[in-house]
């Protein structure tokens, strides 16, 4: 069968195309001041995303001057100094880690989202192995993270309000933002509490469980906003999750559970010595795991999307850029999937170990 030839010239006009602008954006990449300047301000860029910050961040321009223009919400810094004690100041005198702040006779700056103490004139030490050496003192700030927390917070408090309100006055018929809620509620209640926990007793869980799975799937999505939201990449929220679904499930454990743990029924009993400590272990292993995979997933997606979104200023490439946008925007949609996924493994893992800890003997 023959190929006509307008479809190989357009092949061929399209082939041309794309030699020439990668060509010209690896000329471009490889120009090593220009490459320099970009890694800087890539790294920067994802760094600001990923990292939390203590204001939140808007949007930033150039003015006419050539200075860069930050518009922000400044928040309250809240330290802890072993020199002066409890200190706090708005976060708007650092001017976004440009200046040093002064307070009873000690100087503090902003580094990579840190607060160290420096001298006068804002040094930064390090070490042999390049650690910073300033002191770091203890930091309780309202921060970025912590505004989004208590928003959301807020947001499904309002959101469950309105929904059990709409239950009142309709007779138990959901109404508005009821009728969308409702079907996810349901979701949670019948193919994750009660596959995972039984029928018996996941009505004990399913208060924790809903707060659980709404509160990390709002995070998620909000992390895709352009304002740099990465709550649920920060390990130290992760962590915090983990730690009540260890504790409830450890709290609400009955006997039957503690005794596959250190007396193993069914089993040889000079093998039961070997078990238990393999079995105790795992009781600290599984908060772990969920912790560790909620941040991974999610700080990893942010890291990726940002070097795809860079890559789209770092080419001049018409053919480059728009690869760049085209995987910026496949990526993003995955994302928005993998943020609704990451909760619901999240929720359904703690349904599990709820699942062991009150199981029947049976």
């Amino acid at each position: 069968m023959s190929i006509p030839l307008r479809r190989i010239k357009i092949f061929y006009h399209f082939l041309v195309l794309v030699l020439l602008t990668s060509s010209h954006a690896l000329a471009t990449a490889k120009n090593p001041q220009t490459r320099q300047d970009y890694k800087a301000e890539i790294e920067a860029y994802i760094e600001h995303h990923i990292l939390d910050n203590h204001d939140f961040n808007i949007f930033s321009y150039t003015n006419s001057q050539g200075e860069k223009v930050y518009v922000s919400i400044p928040l309250l810094v809240i330290l802890w100094d072993r020199d002066v004690g409890l200190i706090s100041f708005p976060s708007s005198k650092f001017k976004h880690g440009k200046a040093i702040v002064s307070v009873k006779g000690k100087h503090y700056k902003v580094y990579h989202s840190r607060i160290y103490q420096t001298d006068a004139e804002g040094q930064i030490l390090y070490n042999q192995e390049g650690k910073v050496t300033n002191y770091r003192p203890i930091d309780f700030s309202i921060t970025k993270s912590v505004v989004s927390i208590v928003l959301v917070s807020l947001l499904m408090f309002w959101f469950f309000y309105k929904h059990a309100k709409s239950y009142e006055k309709n007779d138990l018929m959901p109404t508005g933002l009821g009728r969308f809620l409702e079907p996810v509620i349901l979701f949670v209640r019948d193919e994750i509490a009660i596959m995972s926990i039984g029928e018996k007793h996941h009505h004990r869980f399913m208060s924790y469980l809903l707060t659980l799975f709404f509160f990390i799937v709002i995070l998620n999505l909000i992390g895709l906003s352009p304002f740099g939201i990465n709550v649920t990449g920060n390990i130290a929220v992760t962590f915090c999750l983990a730690i009540i679904t260890f504790i409830i499930t450890n709290f609400k454990g009955n006997r039957n559970y503690w005794a596959h743990i250190f007396w193993m029924p069914g089993v040889p009993y000079y093998i039961r010595p070997v078990l238990m400590p393999i079995e105790l272990l795992g009781v600290f292993i599984k908060p772990f795991t969920l912790m560790v995979r909620l941040y991974a997933n999610m700080a990893a997606g942010h890291i990726v999307l940002m070097t795809l979104i860079s890559l789209i200023f770092v080419f001049d490439g018409v053919f480059a850029k728009g690869m760049g946008f085209l995987l910026s925007f496949v990526i993003a949609n995955l994302k928005i999937l993998v943020a609704i996924l990451q909760a619901y493994v999240f929720t359904v893992l703690s349904a599990v170990y709820f699942g062991f800890a009150v199981a029947e003997k049976h």
